[in-house]
């Protein structure tokens, strides 16, 4: 084959070597988390939780990412149209699927609320079964403020955190430590604060812990941060659709020179 001495735009390239970063970043964060786990050792553990594992949101995000921008930078490298089309037809897809997914979150926002409701219970009730969900079930509820999906009594759907006569757990009728209010003076987290706090009346409980729910707060979190949120998601889909065009000009370039051979 000749050189079709097409243009390579470096805008491009930039945009898909940033793609494969990312996208190896994401992928070793997320084997690193399964080697430290011993998932590596023994993938039937893979099954084993009862919850969502975040370490297949790094998997599954960086193993796209990583297979978009090496397609993408082989092709424009190789000056192979096959490869750049398939580059920026899955992004296409992936762009038409978020604002898919953006507008069904709108009209369904009950739903949603619904399903993250159902979401946060699910995973409450493996709380303890892994590292990972538990650190960020409690950074969620740090962040945000909030303890369980509507209320700290959902806690109640943890083996370890429920207030049934036959728990024997030393956590019987608590709640995380995630769940407690900072107190500005302590330089250490007192991992204890949660400890029996569901058996006190509800206004002791307010003056211990968050008592109101992570769907409410992440819904106040979305309406205090509505221009942010929309931002980043502007700039992310403008990104998606600038390396849409560039490849499909690389495209026509090279089958414009081809065209003159």
């Amino acid at each position: 084959m000749f050189p079709s001495k097409a243009v390579l735009p470096p805008t491009l390239f930039l945009v898909l070597g940033l793609l494969q970063f990312l996208g190896i970043a994401f992928l070793g964060v997320g084997l690193w988390a399964w080697s430290e786990k011993g998932v590596l050792s023994n993938i039937s553990s893979i099954t084993d939780l009862g919850g969502f594992d975040p370490v297949w949101l790094f998997l599954v995000v960086g193993g796209v990412m990583f297979i978009l921008g090496f397609a993408g930078c082989i092709g424009a490298l190789r000056e192979n149209t096959f490869l750049l089309k398939f580059f920026s037809v899955f992004l296409g897809i992936i762009f038409f699927l978020e604002l898919t997914a953006g507008v069904l979150a709108f009209v369904f926002k009950d739903w949603i609320k619904d399903q993250l409701y159902i979401f946060i219970n699910s995973n409450i009730k493996a709380y303890r079964d892994d590292i990972d969900l538990q650190n960020l079930i409690d950074f969620t509820q740090e962040y945000w403020q909030c303890c369980g999906a509507f209320g700290a009594d959902d806690w109640n759907l943890n083996i370890y955190f429920n207030c049934t006569d036959a728990n024997a757990s030393r956590e019987r009728c608590g709640v995380p430590f995630s769940c407690c209010t900072k107190d500005p003076a302590e330089d250490v987290i007192n991992t204890q604060c949660g400890y029996d706090v569901r058996q006190k009346p509800e206004l002791d409980q307010q003056a211990t812990i968050h008592t109101k729910g992570c769907v409410p707060q992440f819904e106040k979190w979305l309406q205090d941060n509505l221009t942010i949120v929309a931002g980043v998601f502007i700039g992310i889909a403008l990104l998606q659709i600038f390396g849409i065009c560039l490849a499909q000009n690389l495209v026509s370039d090279i089958e414009a020179v081809r065209a003159s051979w």
